[in-house]
């Protein structure tokens, strides 16, 4: 199973000119929808004199939660050309946005898409492209006398502990990549006393 997507650490910027209008692009990395709007939102305001803020976005280690917004340019001319460029770079959880400031002399249709596409590149190139995992957790609750026996398994199998917590009844929380998640899940059912609380593989 492919448990590994693309994406950037850090803000990019790239710049285009053509015909003497200018193309400002972001490359910003995000992880919900509501992060999106929230940057859509800053960049609408900070560049309120621009003719045009275009933007394509991508969320979701499957990448099929997609948007492509032309913002008033020619159907298909901005949007799309800059939602090609995540897909041509497989990047995911990241918003693109291209600022057009008209420089009076028109582009045309095919003018329009290769400067889109070109100044969305710029910023792709210039970004820090990284590679995640898809990770799952793992809560589950055990008795005391049975630590030795978890903590051999967190040992060999080498999860993130994201919380633990040591009363009457032993509380844990395990990160992992997806695809070593069932084994580590496996392993820990065969522990005396172990009873699983919540999976995000459920």
């Amino acid at each position: 199973m492919d448990d590994t997507y693309k994406t950037i650490s850090k803000l990019a910027e790239g710049t285009y000119t053509e015909k003497r209008s200018k193309f400002l692009a972001f490359a910003i990395p995000v992880s919900t929808l509501d992060e999106v709007k929230e940057q859509l939102k800053y960049y609408e305001k900070k560049y309120y004199d621009a003719r045009h803020v275009c933007y394509a976005y991508m969320l979701g280690a499957d990448r099929t939660n997609f948007r492509a917004n032309d913002n008033g340019e020619p159907s298909g001319t901005a949007g799309r050309p800059i939602l090609g460029q995540i897909n041509s770079f497989e990047l995911t959880d990241i918003l693109l946005v291209v600022v057009r400031y008209f420089g009076g002399i028109k582009l045309g249709t095919s003018g329009l898409i290769v400067a889109y596409k070109a100044a969305a590149q710029e910023a792709l190139n210039a970004a820090d492209i990284i590679e995640k995992t898809v990770d799952a957790d793992i809560t589950f609750l055990y008795e005391y006398p049975f630590m030795n026996d978890v903590m051999r398994i967190v040992k060999e199998e080498s999860p993130e502990i994201v919380s633990q917590d040591f009363d009457n009844d032993c509380r844990m929380t395990l990160r992992i990549r997806m695809s070593q998640f069932e084994r580590l899940r496996e392993r820990l059912l065969k522990v005396d006393s172990l009873r699983l609380v919540q999976s995000s593989n459920d």
